[in-house]
């Protein structure tokens, strides 16, 4: 796995925050961690993010929309969201869409491994992205 990849955490609850940060760390990655979508928009880490993981519900600009902004952009970033509230049409699409994992919290950490090596390795989902 590369040391230099770059994950990029996006969600407004902080403890999730902080504990992703820790995780990604672990496992040999740099990561930045932003509170919202905006944050991470204007931040130089943009560019350099591998992987973005985002919280599908956040104030002001949503998950959804902060992927769906960045391939607008033509910046498509791997991009594995997470929620507490999982909803099967919110599923479809995301995947539909192009998003290498939809995962609900509290998730199994070596599922959000697997997730995170098919989008750092391809960009392109699993057959395990649920």
């Amino acid at each position: 796995m590369p040391v230099a990849s770059l994950v990029s955490v996006v969600d407004d609850d902080q403890f999730f925050r902080e504990s992703m940060r820790r995780l990604m760390r672990s496992l040999g990655y740099d990561v930045a961690a932003f509170p919202s979508a905006a944050d991470f928009l204007a931040s130089p880490c943009l560019a350099e993010t591998a992987c973005l993981i985002a919280d599908i519900n956040m104030p002001a600009m949503t998950g959804f929309k902060l992927y769906e902004h960045l391939k607008e952009a033509g910046c498509a970033i791997p991009t594995i969201l997470v929620t507490a509230y999982p909803d099967d049409l919110d599923h479809a699409r995301a995947l539909n869409d192009g998003v290498v994992c939809y995962l609900r919290k509290p998730f199994d950490e070596r599922h959000l491994i697997r997730c995170l090596c098919a989008a750092l390795q391809s960009g392109r989902p699993s057959d395990e992205n649920s």
